[in-house]
Parts: C-alpha cells; sequence; structure tokens
C-alpha cells in the first residue's frame, strides 16, 4: 500500500553528487550520500562503475554494477588523473572538519593523504585539480592570517575580541571570514611538497590547467570595488610564477598583481566557469556584461583571447551552469579538439547536456530535459557524458550519454524502493500571459488525485529573487501534494533561466509586477473545479519568504502562511545581511542613503499592521544572508498586534539549511510548515 512522503525522507533517500570519468571514458566514479535513520549522520563515500565494453543498457540500470571505492565517512570532490592510475579526493576526518586532498590507485589499495602532517592545509581544500601530466595538483584552500598570527589551530584559553576591516567579513555557509581568503597552491604527488600559488586580499579558485601544463586560469575578484560590487573576473598565471599570460597592459590585462596573474576578461561582469582551447591560445568562459551580480544567474559563453574584447559566442536562450567561489565547483566544460563545445545549460526551468561550436552557430541540445542537474562529467575523446540528474519522479540518478550515438542511459536507481512505496506526486505545466510576459508554473497534484474532489492549494514562492522552480523533485513539494495540497510552483518575471530581459524584469519593483504574476496564477488555478478557493496557503523561502510576507500584507485571501527566512526590512537588511551592500543597490535601486522612502514602501514589515492570515516564521540562527533579526523583528511587530504568529528558530542553521543542513533540522522544517497547513487548511 502506497503511502504519502513525510518529512523524515531526508532519512531514507540517498543523494549522488560530484561525477568523474577518466579521461577514456572507461570508468565513472561518484560521491554517494545517505543518512544513518538512526543516529541521523550524514555519510558519503565514492563509488566506482566500470564502463568499457558495457553496452547492455539492461546492465547499465543495475545498481550492483557500483562498487565501493572509498569507505568515507565524508569524502568527496573525486578527480581521475590524466594516466587513469590514480583518484584524487576531498576527504574530512571528523563531521564539519576541514577537508584535505586524498590519493588512491584506481586498481585498488589504501588510500594515502596527499599532504602528510604539518603540510596539510590548516583552512582546508574545497577543489581540486590534476596537471596534465599527473604529476601535480591544484588546490584551493582557504588561508587565514589571522589564524596563522594567533596559532589558532587550538582553542584559545580566554575569548578573543574578532575585527571587521571590510565589508565583506562574513559569508553564508562559511561564517567569520576577516581576513581569510581561498588561494591556489600546487601540490606535488611524489613528494607532497606544496607551495601558495595566488595571493592578495581576493578570493582564488575555479582552477582549470592549460593544454601544456605551464598555466592556470582561474576566477577571482581583484577589482578595487570587490568589497562593495559583486564580480568576478578570469586571470591566467603561470605556474612557475611571473604571469606568461600573453595579456595586454593597455587594457588593463595586466594589473601588476605580486602573484604574476594576468587578467583576460576585461568587459565582463562576472565569470563563474572556464575552459581551456584545445591549442590552449584561448578561454572560454561562462560569464556577463550584466551589472550587479547579475550576470551568474543568467550568464552567456565568451571566447576570451589576450589583446581583444570579449567575444560573445551565445545569446540568453539559455544558461550555462556556473560555480560559486568557495561554494560549489563548476560543472565541466569541454573545448575539443574539433571545435566543439559541450556544457550543461538551462532554460525554462530545465537542464540540458548542450553543444556549440567555437566558430558560432546554433546551441544543440544532445540529452536531459524534463530534469534539474548541476553536475557533469566529460571524457577527453568526446565519446561519453556522466551527469546526476533530478527529475519530478526522483531526485538523484546517475544517467551516461553515449555521444556519438545519443543513447541516454539510466545508471543508478538507488531510491526506487522508497520512492515506490511512496510515490511522488504528478506534475503539469502551464503557462499565461500577463503584462506582456509569458508567466510559467508547475502545479503538483497528490498521486490518488480525484478530480471529482476539492482540494486546498498551496503556492510556492522560490528564493532569489532571481532562482527558478524546475522540473526536479522538490522535498517541500512532494511532502505537501503527496499530503493533500495541489502545489502551485510559480516562475513570476525575475526567475533565471528564462532570459536577461525577463530576470531583470524583478530590479527595483521587488513586491510589484513579481505580486501580481504570482496572483494572476493563483487565479488561473483556483478557478478549476478541484481547488478549494477558502482554502489557500503559502509558503516561500528568502525572497519567497518576502514575497510571502508582502502578500499576506496586501490581501487577507490566504489562510495560512509559512515564512522562510525572509528580508522584513531592507533598510536593516542592506547593513546587516552579508551581501546587502553588493546585491541590495543593485536590486533595490540603491542603498537607504539614496533611496529611504523607496525601501521603507517595499519592506514587508511596513504592512505588518494590514496583516490577517496566522504566520509561521522559521529561521536559521546562523543565517548571514537573511538575518535572523528579520524574523524577529517581524515576529515582535504580528505579536505586539494580536496576530496569530508563531517564530521558530534553528540552531547553527546557515541559509542553506533547508537544503544542506542538518537532517533533524531540515526534517523540522517540513514538518513544521506541514503541520501549519493541516492546522489550518486541513
Amino acid at each position: 500500500m502506497s503511502r504519502p512522503i513525510a518529512p523524515d525522507l531526508a532519512r531514507y533517500l540517498k543523494n549522488l553528487a560530484d561525477p568523474a570519468l577518466s579521461q577514456d571514458g572507461s570508468r565513472l566514479a561518484f560521491v554517494y550520500g545517505e543518512v544513518n535513520p538512526e543516529s541521523l549522520e550524514s555519510q558519503s563515500r565514492i563509488r566506482m562503475l566500470k564502463l568499457a565494453g558495457n553496452v547492455d543498457p539492461a546492465a547499465d540500470a543495475a545498481d550492483t554494477a557500483a562498487v565501493d571505492f572509498t569507505q568515507g565517512p565524508r569524502d568527496s570532490r573525486p578527480r581521475f588523473a590524466p594516466d587513469g592510475e590514480t583518484l584524487a579526493f576531498l576527504r574530512a576526518a571528523t563531521a564539519g572538519g576541514v577537508k584535505q586532498p586524498w590519493l588512491m590507485a584506481v586498481s585498488g589499495g589504501e588510500a594515502r593523504p596527499l599532504l602528510a602532517g604539518d603540510k596539510a592545509l590548516p583552512g582546508g581544500v574545497v577543489d581540486l585539480a590534476w596537471s596534465p601530466d599527473a604529476r601535480q595538483l591544484v588546490l584551493v584552500a582557504e588561508v587565514n592570517p589571522e589564524a596563522a598570527a594567533t596559532g589558532a589551530a587550538a582553542k584559545p584559553a580566554l575569548p578573543q575580541v574578532r575585527v571587521a576591516r571590510r565589508i565583506h567579513y562574513r559569508h553564508d555557509g562559511l561564517g567569520w571570514r576577516g581576513e581569510a581568503h581561498f588561494h591556489l597552491f600546487i601540490a606535488e604527488v611524489d613528494s607532497g611538497a606544496i607551495r601558495q600559488l595566488t595571493d592578495g586580499d581576493w578570493d582564488d579558485a575555479l582552477p582549470v590547467w592549460s593544454p601544456e601544463g605551464g598555466r592556470i586560469a582561474f576566477v577571482s575578484g581583484r577589482r578595487e570595488d570587490r568589497d562593495v560590487k559583486a564580480m568576478s573576473e578570469a586571470y591566467v598565471v603561470a605556474v612557475e610564477g611571473g604571469g606568461d599570460g600573453q595579456a595586454n597592459p593597455e587594457r588593463g590585462e595586466n594589473a601588476g598583481w605580486a602573484d604574476g596573474a594576468q587578467l583576460w576578461s576585461a568587459g565582463l561582469e562576472s565569470v563563474g566557469a572556464l575552459a581551456w582551447s584545445p591549442d590552449g591560445k584561448r578561454l572560454l568562459a561562462a560569464g556577463s556584461m550584466l551589472p550587479g551580480g547579475l550576470g551568474l544567474w543568467q550568464s552567456r559563453l565568451y571566447i576570451l583571447e589576450p589583446g581583444r574584447p570579449p567575444q560573445g559566442l551565445t545569446d540568453d536562450e539559455f544558461r550555462p551552469v556556473v560555480g560559486i567561489i568557495g561554494i560549489s565547483p563548476a560543472p565541466e566544460i569541454y573545448w575539443y579538439a574539433d571545435g566543439s563545445i559541450r556544457f550543461l545549460g538551462e532554460s525554462r526551468g530545465q537542464s540540458w547536456l548542450m553543444q556549440i561550436d567555437a566558430a558560432g552557430g546554433q546551441v544543440r541540445k544532445l540529452a536531459g530535459g524534463g530534469m534539474q542537474s548541476a553536475a557533469l562529467a566529460l571524457d577527453s575523446g568526446g565519446q561519453r557524458a556522466a551527469l546526476i540528474a533530478n527529475t519530478p519522479e526522483s531526485p538523484a540518478d546517475l544517467r551516461r550519454i553515449d555521444l556519438p550515438s545519443g543513447r541516454d542511459i539510466q545508471l543508478t536507481n538507488y531510491n526506487r524502493a522508497y520512492l515506490t512505496e511512496h510515490p511522488p506526486a504528478r506534475l503539469e505545466k502551464f503557462t499565461l500571459e500577463r503584462a506582456g510576459l509569458e508567466i510559467e508554473s508547475r502545479l503538483y497534484f497528490p498521486p490518488d488525485f480525484d478530480p471529482a474532489g476539492k482540494y486546498p492549494l498551496a503556492l510556492e514562492i522560490h528564493g532569489g529573487p532571481n532562482g527558478a522552480f524546475y522540473d526536479a523533485f522538490s522535498p517541500l513539494h512532494q511532502v505537501l501534494a503527496t499530503n493533500g495540497y495541489i502545489t502551485l510552483a510559480v516562475n513570476p518575471r525575475g526567475s533565471s533561466t528564462y532570459g536577461a530581459d525577463f530576470m531583470r524584469a524583478v530590479v527595483s519593483d521587488w513586491g510589484g509586477e513579481d505580486y501580481l504574476d504570482l496572483m494572476a496564477a493563483v487565479d488561473a488555478v483556483a478557478a478549476r473545479p478541484y481547488v478549494d478557493g477558502e482554502r489557500l496557503g503559502v509558503h516561500g523561502y528568502s525572497y519567497g519568504g518576502y514575497m510571502t510576507a508582502w502578500i499576506i500584507g496586501q490581501t487577507r485571501r490566504f489562510r495560512a502562511a509559512v515564512v522562510g527566512a525572509p528580508c522584513i526590512d531592507l533598510v536593516s537588511m542592506y547593513g546587516t545581511s552579508d551581501i546587502g551592500v553588493s546585491f541590495g543597490e543593485g536590486q533595490w535601486g540603491g542603498s537607504p542613503l539614496d533611496n529611504f522612502a523607496e525601501l521603507v514602501r517595499r519592506s514587508p514589515l511596513t504592512y505588518a499592521g494590514q496583516v490577517a492570515t496566522p504566520a509561521l516564521l522559521l529561521h536559521g540562527e546562523a543565517d548571514a544572508r537573511c538575518p535572523i533579526s528579520q524574523s524577529e523583528a517581524y515576529f515582535v511587530q504580528l505579536k505586539r498586534q494580536g496576530k496569530a504568529v508563531e517564530l521558530v528558530r534553528f540552531p547553527d542553521c546557515s541559509h542553506s539549511f533547508p537544503r544542506q543542513g542538518h537532517p533533524k533540522m531540515r526534517e523540522e522544517y517540513l514538518a513544521r510548515t506541514l503541520a501549519w497547513f493541516e492546522r489550518y487548511l486541513g
């Protein structure tokens, strides 16, 4: 007998990440993650598949084809050496501990730390990449001058003060940053010798080796106004130092950095992924000319060449998937010898494996659609690709694409048993036109949906505001829908993957046309005969929390609201969020000094007196993106006026905890949301 998906689904669903293909495409490594259902401890280890000669689709789909390569308990980021003989990966010895690079022969045996003893990097390593000759690795690691000066490896006997000297002194998910930054290191595989390659008051990450192995391209944010604007650039540095990036000093491409790095991306506002041309003379960049950090939400592909402006290769009908410095690596992009370029792209809430020629032309969709993916691996011969697919029916499956034939083969199905017993919701997509734009929505129905019945409707609002809902398995959508709520997920103007103009339509208009887009979608669905228009609920997180609070301050139409990690007061948000300046000035039309009255007018806190909907506030106490003071202020205002409101605080949780936090906290978030709707809509 089937059962609804419960808030404790994280205990049972398996997660896959970080696919890696050997250069000849014969082996595929990936990270297998699971939660111990009793202790709720998250664990991860690396699994391996042999693909050579495996042409039977039935055999490809068998879970038993993958074997445990490492034993964990916290292994990630597997990467094959170019010669195919060694696998490098990151390992954390303890929960919350820093990661260090490890090596293991592909043929098996014992893993060994690359940096033994005092060579280990105290700040930990977040990314790594092999040199073409397999003799070196470039590591991305944190450098903290304050910790080095105080010897902070051991806990100090007395409390210590912390001093902020720049606006970006902390980062959500990373915590206190102070003077710490990510930089590149070169480690010798045989000896374990290590040296720092880049340095400075900025972050360096997302490294890619040049084909001849003498240079590394990477992404950094080194411009003078880096502390107040969200920008990133592409640089090239010589592995042996000195900077032979062939840049043009007259265009500012050699700014005289102490590490010799050369700027290659002059003209772009942001860069989020890089790949070298086969001859090593050019770079391919996923980046943007859009100001205010918007480029990482709606990038294009550009070809970079020293002494020339960026050459646009694509339009914004899709966006390449990019990485974020210190947070997430970029999916692989490969520029092949025949001039073809393959990459992971997104359009209209769907992910695709795409191809374009370096000389230009049309983009081809090779595989994908009907899914979301943020992880792609490619072999060097252009024969195979592998990606992690999140579909509405299953949250994480490993898929192999044989490129010459176009065969798309699902290799794993680890969640089959759970999803058979707990069938997912059924997805319907529809569009409506409002104020000159086409607004796309996704509607999730209970598995046993009966059109003759009457169902409550839950409106879901994504974050960003430049995020998007995808054709994907969302835990909250699934919990609500399978427990009897028709769930409406709208991509209003401001959402990404629909083009730059659509995405920028929300700038300086939070709570304006975006609000009307959402209400138009609610109107369209509420008119259906099986929707109970008297039982409407609304939930959103981050910007979605902002919009949820905005909605209940504008209308009394909803009978229950769950407000997740909102920004409530844009004036105070500007000074307390880790991105209040770099993000807020671009999104809200300036700082409070420039635009105080407008920020007040656009703040949900201003309309707290008009709220009649029972509101549940859910917020992480360690949230630096939308600080918990936002929910505290809203709670006090509502409570003081006798409104129905509760504030639930999640200890030690950052802004991303509903997706990446402790399983117990993720479960609590889902359970309390469902219970609030049951209480007021049930």
